[in-house]
């Protein structure tokens, strides 16, 4: 046994800041990788809904994923389809869509998910809404405590916006959450700051909670919608994709659109 001296000035340790406290030995953490030997616990991810993904892509637990895309290339249609896809696997999801009402977002995604248009002649007389009831109420009892929707918007504050991610992943444990999209929350595209501390918000929320949060954002415009874009033409600062684990473009081939349409492919 030792005894600790009186002499000792404790008061210099009152003030030992959080970042000192964080710095450990190397050793400190030996036991994790032995672990690791004999227990090969394969981490928790999610997939793309296409097969074709599955062996080269995964979400894992604590990212964050941007998609960035020129307006009408269809990223909220994307996103939408993937957090359809999560919450077939199981995944709780959160969609903040501030572009659209909740039930506009909702109703897109019902279409989707039942994969017919409910605006058609054959919905219209009372047994073809009766039809569409029944899978309304069918989509409702899959959705039930998996899906909810953040009811906001135009503009959202960056403080409500990392509120609700909070409170979405530590009180309803969802490990998705969608938000669409950056420029409705960062006032405008030149506040590199700005942008740079939203998304630096959210990574910490990510890492902090284990969920996954997915960033839709715009990309420049080009001088023709048939130009592929690459990640250096993502609006705003480059700490965007500096900061997120994985980014995506979605890119839709118009040339190759209207060939098909005018029958040449």
């Amino acid at each position: 046994m030792e005894f600790i001296p009186d002499t000792i000035d404790f008061s210099l340790y009152l003030k030992e800041t959080d970042a000192q406290t964080k710095v450990k030995g190397a050793s400190d953490y030996i036991h994790f990788l032995k672990d690791r030997l004999r227990q090969k616990e394969k981490e928790h991810v999610a997939y793309l809904p296409w097969q074709k993904t599955t062996e080269n892509f995964a979400f894992r637990k604590g990212e964050v994923t941007l998609w960035s895309g020129q307006n009408g290339h269809g990223k909220s249609l994307m996103t939408g389809e993937i957090a359809l896809s999560l919450i077939g696997q199981g995944e709780k999801v959160c969609v903040a869509s501030f572009e659209m009402k909740p039930e506009t977002t909702l109703h897109r995604m019902l279409r989707q998910w039942m994969g017919l248009n409910p605006n058609t002649p054959a919905y219209q007389e009372e047994a073809g809404i009766k039809a569409l009831e029944d899978l309304y109420d069918q989509f409702d009892d899959w959705t039930k405590d998996r899906m909810w929707m953040y009811d906001q918007r135009g503009t959202a504050a960056v403080d409500d916006v990392i509120g609700m991610c909070r409170y979405c992943a530590k009180e309803l444990g969802i490990s998705h959450i969608f938000i669409d999209n950056l420029a409705k929350c960062v006032k405008g595209e030149d506040d590199y700051n700005g942008q740079k501390l939203f998304v630096d918000l959210l990574t910490s929320i990510s890492r902090d909670y284990g969920t996954h949060i997915h960033l839709v954002h715009h990309i420049r415009k080009s001088g023709s919608e048939e130009d592929r874009p690459s990640k250096m033409d993502i609006k705003g600062s480059s700490s965007i994709t500096d900061q997120v684990d994985n980014v995506f473009i979605i890119w839709r081939n118009r040339k190759k659109e209207n060939a098909i349409k005018d029958g040449k492919s």
